[in-house]
């Protein structure tokens, strides 16, 4: 049975301000208190290698594979723990034109046969750190939009 995840927030930046910072993989050291380290190119079928943080769990290295690179629409890839079926999750980043900003929403769909056994620890670990790096991706981009004063 498959778990999602989803957080959404809105922003007050254009999507392709959203989308420069979504990508701008090596700055994530930086700003994302989630993903605290990201290597790889942004194309269609690359691999990306990311350090994830989940709140109060321990760190972690996957190597999604990039399935989907819409640019200033949608981010997603496909990572999976060991073999196809034991759990496999599929995240994604969907930034919507909302008002004068984005709307970004962070999804993340788990399938396979380890999902019930995690399925508590994915809501108290991961969701809020969804969360956390949503709030810190709006700071930096709304930042980012502001003219600096001099």
């Amino acid at each position: 049975m498959p778990k999602q995840l989803t957080a959404s927030i809105d922003i007050s930046a254009p999507p392709e301000q959203v989308w420069a910072e979504l990508v701008d993989l090596p700055a994530y050291a930086d700003w994302n208190p989630f993903i605290v380290r990201a290597e790889g190119r942004i194309e269609q079928g690359a691999r990306l290698v990311l350090r994830m943080q989940p709140s109060g769990g321990r760190p972690m290295t996957v190597r999604p594979r990039l399935v989907e690179v819409s640019p200033g629409r949608e981010l997603r890839w496909l990572g999976r723990l060991g073999l196809p079926g034991l759990m496999d999750a599929e995240h994604a980043f969907e930034l919507q034109p909302h008002g004068s900003g984005t709307r970004l929403v962070q999804r993340e769909i788990f399938r396979g046969a380890l999902v019930p056994l995690v399925a508590r620890s994915l809501d108290r670990g991961t969701l809020p750190a969804f969360i956390a790096m949503n709030e810190a991706l709006k700071r930096r981009a709304e930042r980012a939009g502001t003219p600096s004063r001099g």
